[in-house]
């Protein structure tokens, strides 16, 4: 029986992960190609053959998701696989109804067909939308974890950009190592805090290879998640958080919806920056869907390391990228914090360089902040060039990454920083020692 044509839609994340735990050795299936979207420069690549496996000697290219009706009729596509997270439920069904009206069939693959079983406890952060604190969370459970005794390596949501091949397994321990692999600002943005706190972090394109690594040097994995997606690896406590500044999206995302219904606890983020009016809406929402499972409220207060120094000051507010792009905020922690501080905004787009005003014209709901867009070389000399053209007097680096070393920046930067608190006693630490109770006790006493 000839194989059946496949196109997988991605984001150079869960769609090459899904071709390697579902298709790459499976004769009854060819993938003719992936196509991108979300993430600029990720198409007109080539996934390498070394990761393709034995039937994709040449590889498999990867395409615009714009040519998803060129590629089905070139290709005979017989079925289209949507593999990427946080867009609209209704967005999700567009992209199949242009499969379906191909004559192809649209697939949906879950969590029983793509996550990995680990032989260590897995703790999942996961979200029901970009931007709701899934990181601060990871690495808060690590913290609590680290200071029981207990080795922790973290696997990150994967982000490869760059060169696949290169990026099939990466080790994050030290700031050479994010500097050894040329990571975007982006990768930065996750690893680096990591790094900062003394942890060890892994990513790249092969899970299994990475998971394998990682068990060797952790008694619990913790799976800090990337957008709204589900994780990779089949957990054991399954954290996930809903934004109390968004009470209204808790069902209206891909995967957002079904995380949220997976969770086995949820954390209300935020809730000291929302009014108490929406966080008790949110929490009814959450109830109605997860009767029984735990809520608890957390908190993200923003500090800045000088507030003293922006007072009537004009500032330039710099913000995590993916929360403000397709995340849907119109500005974040940085902006809130600056204005606090008595700062008077400058606005980025005056002065923006082409590669940035595009960001801009893409998003039209970003308000007066900049987001750390840098996918690339080219992409990162934008937005150091748009930087240095504002007529700011000092930064505010809201981003977890340190901008000014990055970037090389003239202009002064105040960083902004924030990490979970816990609202509610018990709140999520309690949970998380139940969890080392119950699941480490047995193999500590061996």
């Amino acid at each position: 029986m000839p194989s059946v044509p496949t196109l997988i839609l991605g984001a150079a994340g869960r769609d090459f992960h899904v071709f390697n735990v579902v298709y790459r050795d499976d004769p009854a299936f060819r993938v003719v190609a992936f196509t991108a979207a979300q993430i600029p420069g990720i198409a007109q690549r080539r996934y390498p053959p070394a990761l393709a496996g034995a039937l994709y000697a040449a590889g498999i290219p990867i395409e615009d998701e714009g040519e998803l009706e060129t590629l089905c009729r070139r290709h005979g596509v017989g079925r289209v696989v949507f593999a990427y997270s946080d867009v609209t439920h209704a967005q999700v069904m567009h992209l199949a109804s242009r499969a379906l009206a191909c004559g192809a069939d649209f697939v949906l693959h879950g969590p029983a067909a793509t996550m990995l079983a680990s032989r260590k406890p897995v703790i999942a952060v996961s979200a029901v939308r970009t931007g709701c604190g899934k990181s601060q969370t990871a690495r808060f459970i690590a913290r609590r974890l680290a200071r029981g005794g207990v080795r922790v390596a973290a696997l990150r949501h994967p982000m490869p950009y760059g060169d696949l091949e290169r990026q099939r397994v990466q080790r994050f321990a030290a700031r050479a190592d994010l500097d050894a692999a040329d990571c975007t600002i982006e990768e930065r943005e996750e690893y680096e805090p990591w790094v900062a706190l003394g942890a060890v972090i892994f990513a790249g394109v092969d899970y299994a290879a990475i998971l394998a690594q990682a068990e060797a040097e952790a008694d619990v994995i913790v799976w800090d998640g990337g957008n709204n997606d589900f994780p990779f690896l089949r957990p054991d406590l399954h954290v996930v958080l809903a934004d109390a500044l968004r009470p209204d999206q808790v069902t209206t995302h891909h995967p957002g919806e079904a995380v949220l219904r997976m969770a086995d606890v949820v954390v209300v983020n935020k809730v000291d920056a929302a009014p108490a009016a929406d966080v008790e809406r949110l929490i009814a929402a959450l109830r109605a869907i997860r009767p029984g499972v735990p809520i608890v409220r957390a908190a993200s207060p923003p500090r800045l390391d000088d507030p003293a120094a922006l007072r009537g000051r004009r500032v330039l507010v710099v913000e995590d990228g993916p929360t403000i792009t397709h995340g849907g905020m119109p500005h974040g922690a940085g902006l809130i914090a600056a204005r606090h501080a008595g700062a008077t905004i400058v606005d980025p787009r005056a002065n923006a360089a082409p590669a940035i005003a595009a960001v801009f014209a893409a998003y039209p709901h970003i308000g007066p902040v900049l987001p750390a867009m840098g996918y690339g070389s080219a992409q990162r000399e934008a937005l150091r060039a748009t930087i240095e053209a504002s007529d700011a007097e000092i930064v505010v680096a809201a981003t977890p990454i340190d901008l000014a070393v990055v970037l090389g920046l003239a202009k002064p930067v105040v960083r902004a920083r924030y990490e979970l608190e816990e609202m509610d006693d018990p709140g999520l630490g309690a949970i998380v020692d139940g969890f080392v109770a119950s699941h480490l006790h047995d193999e500590r006493r061996r």
